[in-house]
């Protein structure tokens, strides 16, 4: 026991000793600099901030970064300076890849780590952290993702701990041997409130639910038809969690008891997640769960693991979908509008899962109405994030169709069943001069 107590003592003294100010760490960033910053609630704001202060300072820093929050970089005079590759174009940096002023690194999510390990270099790399524990260690429980291969790769590593941040299970510690620089941050995270669940939201969640069997492993992102689904399941037994995102709708489905992960092949008894984003509830129910592990991503969204769970239910959107079943999920047309994250990942896992079952959903239209989301050819220029032969089922609030296993006619016609009654004459006719029907 006294060695212990000699232990945390000589922790706590390293801990000061690293102790600096944001303004101090942002000073370390010096000109041809690579930087890794983690995706969503991950990144560091205070440090963000205080490297976006000293920009016009430097020249040719690049943060390497899925889905940024922080918008001081996305401006056409900050490429000089300091120029984002975004992995994921968020809304942040939407406008800002569109116009060229940041770059876009295409990737399947779960080779995140691989590609910062071979093609990037990483000068210094940030995240924030619950606070440091007895033995030294600290977790990036909010963004794992590829920030352990950021953190072991890196020259110098910044961490903020945030009292808010959850404790978290998993492969997702950071010892305090491993950091050089500690700011503290007392900063509410970042919170993603639910919208209301719509009619074609909520269409298009019962549809899904009824596919689901007792004992299925799921997977789901964030948004309306997620959240559907996770309230149209509250009624099923003995699912499991798998996923890529860990949100509300999946704290409902634990504390009502329909997830335990009893049936999981792997990970039994366990939710297993690399990143969350929700509200505080989601992040306190996080803290110190024994029920809940967080692992990179390039173990959780690796396709064969993703498949080694039994009745594996994969639910992702879309954009648009042509009559063959590609999946444009991130452009429009050519303008990038998101990213592929892990659409591609868990198609194939659910492929690879012994019953397992792939969802792609959208709602019929977009534009009011104006729009068909099922097309006879995808926009010029769209990317294919989806391709044909991973895609199982698309789901709209007119229906499911079933592509897996089809033929191109048989998949037309499934899919101009379930378009919006508006477009299912010329996608017919459409079909018949491609000679699909």
């Amino acid at each position: 026991m006294e060695n212990v107590k000699r232990a945390t003592l000589s922790f706590e003294q390293e801990y000061q000793q690293k102790l600096c100010t944001a303004a101090e760490a942002a000073s370390i960033v010096k000109s041809g600099d690579y930087l890794s910053l983690p995706i969503g609630v991950g990144e560091p704001t205070l440090f963000v901030r205080e490297l976006a202060a000293r920009k016009r300072e430097l020249f040719e820093v690049v943060i390497n970064q899925q889905h940024p929050l922080s918008p001081d970089f996305f401006t056409e005079d900050s490429a000089p300076h300091i120029k984002v590759n975004s992995w994921f174009t968020s809304p942040a940096a939407r406008n800002a890849v569109q116009k060229g002023w940041t770059d876009f690194v295409p990737n399947n999510f779960n080779e995140g780590p691989r590609l910062l390990r071979e093609y990037w270099p990483i000068d210094i790399a940030g995240t924030v952290v619950s606070p440091m524990d007895d033995h030294g260690y600290f977790t990036c429980s909010l963004a794992v993702a590829y920030t352990m291969e950021a953190v072991k790769k890196a020259k110098k590593v910044v961490v903020q701990v945030n009292p808010h941040a959850p404790r978290a299970h998993g492969n997702c510690h950071i010892h305090i041997s491993e950091v050089d620089y500690i700011i503290e941050c007392d900063e509410p995270l970042q919170e993603l409130i639910n919208p209301e669940i719509s009619p074609i939201e909520e269409a298009i969640g019962g549809y899904i639910s009824e596919l689901v069997e007792d004992g299925s492993c799921l997977q789901l992102g964030v948004g309306g038809i997620p959240n559907s689904v996770c309230k149209a399941l509250l009624h099923k037994k003995d699912l499991g969690i798998h996923t890529e995102l860990l949100s509300d709708g999946m704290v409902d489905l634990m504390l009502s008891g329909a997830v335990n992960n009893s049936r999981k092949q792997t990970h039994r008894g366990k939710t297993v997640a690399t990143l969350a984003l929700g509200t505080r509830r989601l992040y306190e129910f996080m803290n110190e769960n024994p029920r809940i592990e967080m692992h990179p991503v390039d173990y959780v969204l690796y396709p064969h693991n993703i498949g080694k769970n039994d009745n594996m239910v994969t639910i992702n959107a879309t954009l648009e979908v042509d009559l063959l079943g590609q999946c444009c999920s991130e452009s429009i047309g050519h303008l990038q509008y998101s990213g592929t994250g892990g659409q591609a990942d868990f198609a194939r896992g659910a492929n690879i899962s012994k019953g397992g079952k792939g969802f792609i959903t959208a709602a019929s239209t977009a534009k009011n109405g104006t729009i068909s989301r099922i097309v006879s050819a995808l926009t010029p220029g769209a990317a294919v994030t989806t391709g044909k032969n991973d895609v199982d089922y698309v789901v709209t609030e007119f229906g499911v169709a079933k592509l897996r296993g089809q033929t191109a006619r048989q998949r037309a016609l499934n899919l101009i069943n379930i378009a919006h009654p508006d477009f299912r004459g010329e996608l017919t006719e459409a079909a018949r001069r491609m000679n699909r029907i």
